[in-house]
């Protein structure tokens, strides 16, 4: 190599990182970095001024303490430096040059002695070329210096300091004193000490740090994988924010455009409307103008008949016009065609059921703890590294199909993890959802027995007094207290109990009461249609809240409400099932089945179906949740499916369609898509009409029996 290219590569290697020069008395930090004490103790001012007690390396920025005396001069030097110091100050004319280690005139080294290890001036140097013993020694002018001479330069045995012992290289390394010594030093300070040679012991020492440097490098390749490892997560999640956006963008830009699509079906739907009403009005005019000209033509004739006044062309014509005028003044006139009133309503304003969710949570790493047998018991949320965590933004979401395909209505309680068990019968199929992505091995199928009611107790009996009935019309529960609503219809009244079936109060009324329905909030909605108010809101202690007039109604038989609130009413005038909005100011749907001219006894609304009860027609009729006619569910009979007179209705948490079979004295049990599951009868309905269901969120099912004057509660 070029001597200067080496220069080049030493002077670089003795910069400072601080002020990017060569190295002035270098003081090495604890992390091993080096620089000039000027530079170290200006930037511990500089962090003083800032009332800091610390500083910073420059380099790997590892915290130190400033000293207390404010300068880093206790701090050891670093020998390589100064060596490198020492060989750079041979090359640069500037800086104050090697001094003669053999006189003591302290004149400028001009050679150095490879075999004496000695700087020489220039009067020591013709000395040493004339003495015999030395004359054969290798000498090399400084400035002709070459690549390998400064390497050797830089590696040159060191020198000890002690006075005296200058010229004595330190060749033993004291166990004692841990220090560096030279031969004069073992007799004279380290007499009697333990010694070892200089080679000998940076050996052992070269083996212990050879040993650290090893387990730094191992680390350092432990790191290295981690921030490879970390750089891949940090581009996964990367792709993984672009694709979930994306997946906004999607969904946003296709609500977009059903949005438009629905935009334009309705402008069709208006143009078509107006084009009609244009063409119903366009006809009226027509018929109008016509007979309009026809009197106006007759008018001017006979007008003009007059005007003349010629008593024969009178007596002539009279007879005909006489007849053409009673012809046009008795001919019907048109009726005015009156346009409909057109009204845009909105029964449901755009709701973005979005959000973004920032978790921990690793759906591949989720699990479902039963997931193999008849209960899916608990839903345990893990990070990507397998340990189970908890984040409250998370959404854990399970759909289950029953056998038939329908899906059940499932609930998850937020106790930092999920509970949820399969109601109804047979293959159920379970996909659980971790924000949005199923968990591994999702879905399963899950095999579940039927659930059956027992029979706990039954309450009531005819008569006027308290807890006695005299013609119950309804029942309901409050799912919030468990309480007991029924429909008292010739004691003018709405009697409340107990789950257990213990009087609590009693609601008077001034008629009959029809039906009574529960609202989320408890509140209690009568239907008395004998009054000019046909609906009365009453809180669960008996207190009115309001009437509900609505002109929509002409003979109502039944209420119900549905889980958004939704009122529900069978009406046996005009044969239709009617749905108001929840605070019943609107009417929202009217339907009926186009090919049944029975009238409906009772509606309840599930998973967008509306399941109806025809007790003439012996079916329970199924629509859409535009009220479009589905199906039937049963026919006339005593069979397993058959139904003699249907009433009232309920769903239990099983998804089956409870249906009481007044007729044949029995409750039957359904699937929603109208399979026959089973049936219980027996003494508790003997000589009994089980006309009116209901059920609890805790699947306690209530049975009202019109002829008996007596509720039966099933468990």
């Amino acid at each position: 190599m070029d001597v200067q290219k080496l220069f080049k590569i030493l002077k670089k290697e003795a910069e400072c990182p601080m002020c990017i020069e060569t190295v002035k008395n270098p003081k090495t930090l604890p992390c091993l970095h080096s620089f000039c004490l000027v530079c170290l103790n200006r930037h511990a001012n500089f962090a003083r001024r800032q009332l800091k007690a610390t500083i910073k390396c420059p380099v790997c920025q590892t915290s130190f303490q400033i000293p207390e005396t404010g300068t880093f001069e206790d701090l050891p030097s670093s020998f390589h430096l100064n060596r490198l110091v020492d060989v750079l100050a041979l090359e640069d004319g500037s800086v104050q040059s090697q001094r003669c280690n053999s006189c003591d005139d302290n004149k400028s080294a001009t050679c150095y002695c490879f075999v004496c290890q000695n700087f020489l001036c220039a009067s020591c140097f013709e000395a040493h070329q004339r003495l015999k013993a030395t004359r054969g020694h290798r000498n090399v002018l400084i400035d002709k210096l070459q690549a390998q001479d400064v390497q050797q330069l830089i590696h040159r045995p060191v020198m000890c300091s002690q006075q005296y012992h200058e010229d004595q290289p330190l060749e033993f390394y004291c166990e004692d004193c841990k220090v560096l010594i030279c031969h004069k030093c073992t007799v004279v300070s380290h007499n009697r000490h333990t010694m070892t040679d200089t080679k000998k012991a940076a050996q052992e020492q070269k083996m212990q740090m050879s040993d650290a440097v090893a387990k730094v490098k191992a680390e350092i390749v432990r790191y290295e994988s981690e921030i490879k490892r970390q750089t891949d997560l940090r581009n996964k999640n990367k792709v993984e924010i672009l694709n979930e956006e994306k997946k906004m963008t999607d969904t946003v830009e296709k609500l977009i455009r059903d949005l438009r699509e629905h935009e334009r079906k309705m402008k069709d739907k208006f143009r078509e409307i107006y084009e009609a009403e244009q063409k119903h009005h366009a006809t009226r005019l027509e018929n109008f103008e016509l007979v309009a000209t026809q009197l106006k033509s007759c008018f001017e004739r006979c007008q003009s008949f007059l005007e003349r006044n010629f008593s024969v062309e009178i007596l002539q014509t009279n007879h005909a016009i006489l007849g053409r005028c009673n012809e046009l003044l008795n001919v019907r006139k048109p009726d005015l065609y009156m346009s409909p009133h057109i009204h845009y309503l909105v029964e449901k304003k755009l709701d973005l059921m979005d959000r973004v969710v920032v978790t921990k949570t690793d759906p591949s790493k989720c699990l479902a703890e039963g997931q193999d047998s008849k209960e899916v018991k608990v839903i345990v949320t893990k990070d990507s590294k397998g340990f189970q965590c908890y984040q409250q933004d998370d959404k854990t979401k399970v759909d289950i199909l029953t056998p038939e395909g329908d899906q059940l209505k499932t609930d998850i309680k937020d106790t930092k993890d999920g509970k949820y068990t399969p109601q109804g019968v047979g293959q159920h199929k379970v996909e659980i959802l971790a924000n949005g992505q199923p968990l591994t091995g999702s879905p399963w199928i899950v095999q579940i027995d039927q659930h059956q009611y027992q029979f706990a107790f039954q309450f009531g009996s005819q008569g006027k007094g308290r807890g006695e009935f005299a013609g119950i019309c309804d029942i309901d529960v409050i799912d919030k207290t468990g309480t007991i609503a029924v429909a008292d219809g010739l004691n003018q009244r709405i009697q409340l109990f107990s789950s257990e079936g213990k009087f609590r109060r009693e609601i008077r009324l001034d008629s009959k009461p029809y039906s009574v329905a529960v609202t989320d909030s408890g509140d209690l909605l009568t239907l008395v249609p004998e009054r000019e108010n046909k609906l009365r809101l009453f809180s669960e202690e008996g207190h009115f809240i309001k009437h509900i007039n609505e002109k929509h109604l002409d003979k109502p038989l039944r209420v119900s409400i549905a889980s958004d609130g939704r009122i529900i009413i069978t009406d046996c005038s005009d044969k239709k099932i009617k749905v108001l909005s929840p605070d019943g100011n609107n009417l929202l749907q009217s339907f009926n089945a186009s090919d049944c001219d029975e009238s409906p006894f009772f509606a309840i609304y599930h998973q967008d179906k509306f399941f109806v009860s025809y007790y003439s027609a012996n079916c329970v009729k199924v629509f859409n949740k535009t009220g479009v006619y589905l199906h039937d569910i049963g026919c006339k009979g005593s069979n397993d499916g058959q139904f003699n007179g249907p009433r009232g209705l309920v769903i239990d948490k099983y998804n089956r369609l409870i249906v009481c079979d007044v007729g044949n004295q029995r409750l039957q049990l359904f699937t929603l898509s109208g399979k026959f599951l089973s049936k219980f009868d027996g003494q508790y309905f003997k000589n009994g009409f089980p006309r009116y269901v209901a059920i609890n969120s805790g699947s306690s099912l209530v049975v009202g029996d019109l002829v008996n004057s007596r509720i039966s509660v099933f468990h």
